[in-house]
């Protein structure tokens, strides 16, 4: 094991060292290719420009399950100080692909070493372009996903300390939306507002607006929220523009809060826009919807857990979301978060993950999934 756990503390740290952003991926797929080929790995023929599958065959016959693992960067400067730092100023592995391609990797090649005490087969699926939010859509423009039974997935968690794993039943993620809102008014000179229907104050009272469907709309007991991130209006000071845009997003958990949430952005932007005499159109951008960690899943990764020596907490929920759950639309998946030492947040500059985790993340993965003992001197 000390052998392997050296060859997966280099494979981290040539990923870290190497990001790539969404859809971009080249480098970092033909680097999983060669690593898994030079041990004998079976990777799937797919039509995929980024991002690959490789299977483990087992001896017997049993279910078909998959591991997704993200294998996309983000346009982030490092600044971790770390002698493997990333090699692309404006790049960075910022939120732990680095380690669960290397996971996987690992994961991988344990199950291929005692394949014949497997039952069934396991897919790793190394997916392109999570940060998109819509990378894993590029998988299911395969066949890959046609058999498979279950789907489990990983994250870093740098809230929690190396040795820890995160887990539970339920919504773990929250659905992911986007709106455009753009007012039209009547533009005009600054000093005559009278002349024409400024946008502005209409885009401020839609602002306030869109906050009563949380207050008075969506159940309290509901996670819930709407942001406006982007508010844009004119280029000058003496001169009333004619429109106005607003940009934001919508975080739900409750399938019927997020086509709650789609009628009232619309409903509240037009009739709001139109108490001010001006009129707006909405563009509503569909993301992921909300991870669900199915009961029985989660169970099981929390039997195994205990069993391999972690520290077992509840997963905490977050609005952030998830492509994976765009995978276990029609299969029960699981989303595991896995602590790799606290530090700085993911996504933030400092972020970086503690070597340690690496060679028990991919043990226990691969005794998980696979059912195959991975322990040392077995």
């Amino acid at each position: 094991m000390a052998q392997l756990e050296e060859k997966l503390k280099s494979c981290f740290e040539w990923f870290h060292r190497h990001p790539e952003l969404s859809y971009e991926e080249y480098a970092t797929t033909a680097k999983i290719k060669e690593i898994l080929a030079q041990e004998g790995v079976e990777i799937l023929p797919l039509p995929l420009k980024t991002g690959l599958v490789a299977i483990v065959r087992g001896g017997s016959q049993g279910p078909v399950q998959a591991l997704r693992c993200d294998i996309d960067a983000l346009p982030v400067t490092e600044e971790t100080g770390l002698s493997y730092a990333s090699k692309y100023q404006g790049k960075m592995h910022a939120c732990g692909h680095d380690f669960h391609i290397t996971a996987g990797i690992g994961c991988a090649l344990l199950l291929n070493e005692k394949k014949e005490g497997l039952a069934g087969c396991v897919k790793i699926i190394f997916q392109p372009a999570e940060e998109t939010s819509l990378g894993a859509l590029k998988i299911l423009e395969t066949d890959v996903m046609e058999d498979v039974g279950k789907i489990w997935g990983i994250h870093a968690d740098p809230t929690n300390e190396v040795g820890t794993i995160g887990i539970r039943e339920g919504y773990v993620t929250a659905a992911v939306d986007r709106f455009v809102v753009n007012i039209k008014g009547t533009g005009c000179h600054g000093a005559h507002p009278d002349d024409g229907i400024d946008p502005i104050p209409a885009a401020a009272a839609v602002v306030q607006a869109f906050q009563t469907i949380v207050t008075r709309n969506v159940n309290a007991f509901h996670p819930a929220l709407i942001s406006v991130t982007r508010i844009q209006a004119g280029n000058t000071w003496n001169v009333i523009p004619d429109r106005a845009v607003l940009e934001g997003t919508v975080r739900t958990m409750d399938k019927q809060d997020r086509v709650l949430f789609e009628k009232r952005v619309e409903e509240i932007a037009k009739s709001t826009a139109a108490a001010y005499g001006a009129e707006a159109d909405v563009e509503w951008i569909a993301g992921a919807p909300a991870t669900y960690n199915d009961g029985e899943m989660a169970e099981k990764a929390i039997q195994a857990a205990g069993q391999w020596g972690f520290l077992v907490v509840p997963e905490e929920s977050s609005m952030g979301g998830d492509d994976f759950s765009f995978l276990e639309e029609k299969i029960p998946g699981c989303y595991i978060k896995v602590g790799t030492g606290r530090g700085q947040l993911i996504h933030q500059p400092g972020f970086c993950v503690d070597e340690r985790v690496i060679l028990p993340a991919a043990k226990y993965l691969a005794a998980l999934i696979g059912g195959v003992p991975c322990r040392e001197g077995k």
